[in-house]
């Protein structure tokens, strides 16, 4: 999501009070063979602490020749230009459309020098909507984005998007050509001719690989291609493409593509002077920082670690020593994933490494994984950071979109949506093929200043909010039923897949409906059971005692004594460290 940065986009403290301030995302990447189903998977969480949790839809429909679209800032809601609507658009639930077409993104700002923005253009978040509105699968996106980029101005900061279909997975990092920096004598030498839009490359993740981004590009060098391919293609491999030839994008071979000007622009401005070969898009357009890699980059090497432990030899680099070894765009894990798996990699507090958030005081005496903002903060003239953890108490919404090839594409597709932390959200099952969007994450059920009892982003905020409070306790209660839902929901869907893929397409349709909103509807009820349940248990900061399921009573139905846990002894140390004069018996 977008990190607002007004002045030196690359300093430390600047870049700290952004993601304190604004938004912070992550995104993972699953090829086909890296998963235990072939199944492809992007993931996000929209990290923010102004965006509301809901699902969004956009149905199909057909345009009549000269209807205009307008623009509109994702982030900010502010009309920028009008554009041409084309004759259909295809259905979008959330961030996959009718397709099994589904996009992502992390925002991360980019050079200062191109930090302003634009007036007008298209933003990051109407790129995302209205490609998912016009593409079929990932290299159609492709082609839809570079269209946009070349038409019109680019209204946002450096962005990276996670594509995938049933079948490839791709990166594409962008940032626009903002405040037109080239140099003239530069420029006339290159014969460049300056235009506004982005440049960009986008990059297939390798078949068995997975990746990841997280407010850090991170593409480095990158395939180009060979200037004579027009004359051999089909003669061999070419891998890379510029936008100059994207009619040959759908050609199989082709596994990277990128805008024309690239390199040129970078050299036009004087930020590149050395081969095009050695080109690297990330040192060029967002060079590496300590908050780049310790806020960013950390939240991807978290995620390595776990599909693959070989991965730990980046720690020092993930810690934010950008000399150290860098972490490679994507890897091969040691073991395939499954979705249940997926779901659990985005909930990560650091766990296991020097980072982690539940070990040091900042966790206070129940080891709460969460600090609140801002990140950055300093005593006697230091500066220090709090950890930006993949998990984080002001996600808006989260998913893991899941593809599959073998079925057609409304029951293929899956959004598993989730409200709230990604550590205690629930993923709910919403197929790609739904037109009826379950009340609890409907657009405009309750906002982010007006509450809505039947809203799951509130509810599952309810909950969590006080499960911050004694957190090792409650958030066992949590897990309980995250997993109870969690894995019915993943053994529902496989039945119902069965039943629903050979019904006509309305009755498909129809049936899709019926799931997703009924799974959604058992998730509000058991999460206002446990709502209720742990009030009740963790009332006054006590725990009350529980025998068979239920809460134990005296031989006259009154409620037994609860538990009253002590504090760990090295918070009572702290106390009469700091206070123990006054309060000593005496």
């Amino acid at each position: 999501m977008k990190i607002r940065r007004i002045i030196a986009v690359f300093a430390f403290v600047a870049f700290l009070l952004a993601i304190g301030n604004s938004n912070a995302c992550t995104n993972f990447l699953f090829t086909k063979g890296a998963t235990k189903d072939g199944s492809t998977m992007i993931t996000y969480a929209a990290d923010s602490h102004v965006l509301y949790g809901e699902l969004y839809y956009r149905k199909a429909a057909n345009y009549p020749a000269g209807t205009m679209f307008q623009v509109v800032d994702w982030d900010s809601g502010e009309p920028l230009i009008q554009i041409p609507q084309v004759a259909h658009t295809y259905s979008v639930v959330g961030n996959i459309n009718e397709h099994q077409l589904a996009i992502g993104e992390t925002t991360y700002g980019g050079r200062e020098e191109l930090a302003n923005l634009v007036e007008g253009g298209i933003d990051y978040g109407s790129l995302i909507y209205l490609t998912l509105q016009r593409a079929k699968n990932a290299r159609e996106a492709i082609t839809v984005l570079a269209g946009f980029l070349s038409q019109y101005p680019y209204h946002s900061e450096g962005e990276s998007f996670s594509i995938c279909d049933p079948n490839e997975v791709w990166i594409f990092e962008l940032i626009g050509k903002r405040n037109k920096p080239v140099k003239a004598d530069l420029a006339k030498k290159l014969k460049y001719t300056y235009t506004d839009g982005a440049v960009w490359v986008a990059r297939r993740i390798p078949d068995g690989y997975v990746c990841g981004h997280a407010n850090q590009a991170r593409i480095t060098q990158f395939p180009q291609e060979d200037k004579k391919f027009k004359k051999t293609f089909g003669k061999g491999l070419h891998k890379a493409i510029s936008s100059a030839h994207l009619n040959y994008i759908n050609e199989p071979e082709v596994e990277c593509v990128y805008s024309s000007d690239v390199i040129t622009f970078a050299r036009a401005c004087g930020w590149y002077d050395g081969l095009d070969a050695d080109f690297s898009f990330t040192d060029t357009y967002a060079p590496l920082t300590f908050s780049g890699v310790r806020a960013c980059d950390a939240r991807v090497y978290a995620m390595f670690r776990r599909v693959n432990a070989s991965m730990v030899k980046y720690e020092r680099y993930a810690m934010g020593d950008i000399k150290a070894e860098r972490m490679p765009l994507w890897i091969k894990p040691d073991h395939k994933v499954d979705v249940q798996e997926v779901m659990n990699l985005m909930r990560d507090h650091y766990e296991g490494t020097p980072m982690d958030m539940t070990k040091d005081v900042g966790a206070g005496p129940f080891n709460c994984p969460y600090r609140w903002r801002p990140m950055n903060w300093d005593i006697d003239g230091q500066a220090y950071i709090h950890e930006r953890a993949t998990s984080t108490q002001q996600t808006g919404f989260s998913f893991v979109a899941q593809c599959r090839n073998w079925l057609p594409d409304k029951v293929g597709g899956i959004i598993w949506f989730g409200v709230d932390d990604t550590y205690s959200t629930v993923y709910c099952p919403m197929y790609c093929g739904i037109t009826d969007i379950p009340l609890c994450f409907r657009e405009g059920n309750g906002n982010m200043v007006t509450y809505s009892p039947t809203a799951a982003f509130w509810l599952f905020n309810r909950v969590t909010n006080f499960v911050y409070s004694r957190y090792k306790d409650m958030i066992v209660d949590v897990q309980k039923v995250q997993s109870k839902l969690e894995s019915n929901f993943i053994a529902d869907v496989q039945k119902y897949d069965q039943r629903v893929k050979d019904a006509t397409d309305n009755e498909m349709t129809t049936l899709l409906n019926d799931f997703s909103n009924r799974q959604a509807k058992k998730m509000m009820d058991e999460w206002n059971g446990l709502d209720q349940y742990l009030l009740v248990k963790y009332m006054d900061g006590n725990i009350k005692k529980e025998e068979n399921g239920a809460f134990k009573t005296t031989k006259f139905g009154g409620s037994e004594g609860p538990n009253m846990p002590r504090y760990p002894e090295w918070f009572y140390r702290q106390i009469i460290k700091e206070h123990g004069d006054i309060i000593k018996e005496r």
